[in-house]
């Protein structure tokens, strides 16, 4: 989702349309006042612009919108008739293979939306290297088989669904860091411009409440059902 097609859900008045949240999501922001991504701010003259770090620029369109929260990209897709992946669908873009007849999916996963080798520049943004996010369209040569880009790097993103036990999960001997959280955090996926690459790969998780801001991470979205 790039800044440029967010802030049309800003000034279409999205945060002020009811309809667009759900119930929690519109207590959150109810209580939280907000009206924009917590990093944007209106100029006098109607510009719009997003903190950078310790200075303020211009939004630049085809750019992930950054600093929004579960409950702001759910609001956007229910504005714009669209939804969040689930983890399940998100990992299956980034990880299958269709089968040679290209009704069904292929035996065996892809350890990153491109293949097997480890992150190099030219497919994924990581680890500082552009000391920012890049435009959607760039970086071509990471896609998935099914021709999703960024799906490593760039920002995290959040899916649909909620943080809980991983096929095959075992409790760990520190049973603090994940199971504490299953079913009160949202699942995000993919990494962001600042991840380092050793981390990564199709399969791991990060895991937030729905109310946080302060994350590098976005959303894309996905056509709804057609029952839906």
């Amino acid at each position: 989702m790039t800044q440029s097609e967010f802030l049309e859900f800003v000034e279409a008045k999205g945060y002020s349309r009811r309809e667009c949240w759900s119930e929690s999501g519109w207590c959150w922001r109810e209580s939280a006042g907000a009206e924009h991504p917590v990093y944007w701010k209106l100029e006098a003259a109607g510009r719009w612009l997003r903190r950078n770090f310790d200075h303020w620029v211009p939004l630049e369109p085809y750019r992930p919108v950054l600093h929004v929260n579960w409950w702001e990209a759910e609001a956007y897709c229910n504005w714009a008739g669209r939804r969040l992946p689930t983890e399940v669908e998100w990992e299956v873009a980034a990880s299958a293979d269709p089968s040679h007849l290209g009704k069904e999916l292929a035996e065996g996963k892809r350890r990153f939306p491109w293949g097997d080798d480890p992150p190099v520049p030219e497919r994924a943004n990581l680890g500082w290297r552009a000391m920012g996010t890049v435009d959607v369209g760039a970086l071509s040569a990471g896609d998935s088989a099914f021709g999703c880009r960024q799906m490593i790097g760039n920002v995290w993103e959040w899916t649909a669904s909620d943080f809980g036990p991983y096929p095959g999960f075992e409790v760990d001997p520190y049973r603090e860091y994940s199971q504490p959280w299953f079913g009160t955090h949202k699942v995000l996926r993919g990494g962001a411009w600042p991840t380092q690459p050793r981390l990564l790969r199709n399969t791991w998780r990060n895991f937030y409440t729905p109310d946080r801001r302060d994350v590098w991470a976005g959303f894309r979205t996905c056509r709804r059902n057609i029952n839906e």
